[in-house]
């Protein structure tokens, strides 16, 4: 293939460059923008248990809403480093919210 007019490629180049920077701009600026988790801290008291902490969070936080039980066990030990479902008494937990 022969280039006969070097402007005008040079321009259709230029164009199809704007048009992906444009692109990569707005549709991916949009697209990995989200809220940041905000968390508040509970301390367990006597009688708590994971189960009743997740049960209680699963009505009344919306980050949780419509989530399973043991889904949202699974999320606070893996977000407050548990090894299992065992808490003591005063000890502190993050419990993520919107």
């Amino acid at each position: 293939m022969r280039i006969t007019n070097k402007n005008k490629f040079i321009r259709s180049i230029l164009l199809i460059l704007v048009m992906i920077l444009f692109i990569t701009f707005f549709i991916g600026k949009s697209t990995l923008s989200h809220k940041e988790i905000e968390y508040k801290t509970i301390y367990v008291s006597q009688g708590d248990t994971l189960w009743n902490i997740a049960k209680a969070n699963q009505i009344s936080n919306s980050y949780y809403k419509n989530k399973d039980v043991r889904y949202i066990i699974s999320d606070l030990m893996k977000i407050n480093n548990l090894e299992n479902s065992n808490i003591n008494i005063n000890q502190k937990l993050l419990i993520p919210c919107i």
